[in-house]
């Protein structure tokens, strides 16, 4: 029997399905159709928030399954509510692609190569948040767009640099374009950054548990979910500037997991930083436990001023 799944028609989004079509085809040795599905966020030019942010792709994507229009969904796991959905579980969570942010800049510069006042485009609170936070004099635009679009404003000169997630860029082939992979350290990347997670129906129990057993990464899974689990805690939405890495390590005793994880106010102006370490199987403890000194160091606030 065919597995359908589904995708929206960017080529990013075709790439990433074509990824985990090919996973599933050399795993379970079943054939794989790919189904486009498209949603007003690809068909729109306004901002994404006029009409529900980016979970207007996930929407999308979730009611086709519902439908019964495809078996399985495949998103940018960052992109996903926290929120468990009723009806539909997370089947897999492959091997995470580098999660770091980089810089597509005029000339080949970095960051910190750039003059006092240069235009840096990107369609994300977190990275405009974190880019404010360098005190680096940067005059902070939205844009929005695929990851061509984006780029192509640096060759128009509309900016003079863009910032954008590395994973897309490598899945695109399009590594050579970049001019600086940012450290963690300068700008930690959004919860679940880089991984993708593949949705069943809940019902489908025998397809979600061959999808798991076939393509499912337990120490991607263990530190996306420390991860997500900082971000349902602050309580603060996917395009919230809150970022956060956890990453999995051979400890004296064992596996362990260290998370980092940064909440800022939209201008940049008010930052809390914390970090954690804990088990992969505890993953959910650990993320509730950095949340916790979070909030109680104010991150809820910040996170709820917004720039007029």
């Amino acid at each position: 029997m065919t597995i359908r799944i589904g995708t929206r028609r960017s080529q990013l989004a075709m790439t990433q399905t074509g990824y985990v079509a090919d996973l599933l085809r050399g795993t379970l040795g079943r054939d794989v159709e790919l189904v486009e599905v498209t949603t007003e966020g690809d068909v729109s030019r306004a901002p994404l928030a006029t009409f529900g942010g980016v979970g207007v792709f996930v929407g999308a994507l979730r009611d086709a399954l519902l439908r019964g229009q495809v078996d399985l969904a495949v998103h940018s796991l960052k992109d996903l509510p926290t929120t468990p959905h009723a009806q539909i579980t997370v089947a897999a969570v492959p091997v995470r692609e580098d999660p770091r942010d980089v810089v597509v800049a005029r000339d080949g510069l970095t960051l910190g190569e750039l003059p006092h006042g240069a235009r840096i485009g990107t369609g994300a609170p977190r990275r405009a948040a974190q880019l404010r936070a360098l005190g680096l004099g940067f005059d902070v635009v939205a844009i929005r767009g695929n990851v061509d679009t984006r780029i192509r404003k640096v060759a128009d000169g509309d900016v003079d640099a863009v910032v954008l997630a590395r994973a897309g860029i490598a899945r695109l082939g399009r590594l050579d374009e970049v001019t600086e992979v940012l450290d963690p350290l300068q700008m930690l990347p959004a919860p679940g950054q880089g991984a993708l997670g593949v949705e069943c129906r809940s019902e489908d129990e025998f397809l979600a548990d061959q999808v798991r057993d076939a393509i499912d990464d337990a120490h991607t899974r263990a530190a996306v979910t420390a991860e997500r689990t900082v971000l349902a805690e602050l309580e603060a939405g996917c395009s919230a500037p809150v970022g956060a890495l956890a990453e999995i390590a051979e400890g004296d005793d064992g596996e362990e997991l260290w998370i980092r994880a940064i909440a800022l106010s939209y201008d940049g102006g008010g930052v809390v930083r914390r970090s954690a370490t804990g088990t992969p199987d505890d993953a959910v403890g650990v993320g509730r436990r950095l949340a916790a000194e979070m909030l109680a160091d104010g991150a809820s606030t910040l996170i709820q001023e917004r720039v007029s």
